[in-house]
């Protein structure tokens, strides 16, 4: 089953979070067809919460074209500083992430099966 390309789908998810009211930006541009994809939420409160790409096995098929549906989890919630130097492991790893930063009070990244 294929997967949406990374450069697809983050265009997509940065238009729902504009159309929702909620600022996002690209801060780091990944590769366009499969590069990692990490969100950064600034809660404007001096806390960071951090999403990253679930395990695998916790993809699931969307049911109109057998596409896999991409899933997040909960990596960190923490200060600021200790979120960037996640990123900066990821990257040290993986240069090929993206990382997307959304400024939002509620803490939600605006992710199907994600909790706020």
């Amino acid at each position: 089953m294929a997967r949406l390309r990374s450069d697809f789908w983050v265009s997509a998810y940065l238009r729902q979070r504009s159309v929702a009211g909620v600022i996002a930006v690209l801060r780091r541009r990944g590769a366009a067809e499969a590069g990692a994809i990490f969100i950064k939420v600034d809660m404007l409160d001096g806390q960071v919460r951090l999403f990253g790409p679930a395990p695998p096995s916790f993809d699931r098929p969307e049911t109109d074209g057998g596409a896999v549906e991409r899933r997040f989890e909960e990596l960190m919630a923490a200060d600021p500083l200790a979120v960037e130097d996640r990123l900066v492991r990821e990257l040290r790893f993986d240069a090929d992430l993206w990382i997307i930063e959304v400024e939002d009070r509620s803490g939600s990244p605006g992710l199907p099966g994600t909790q706020t």
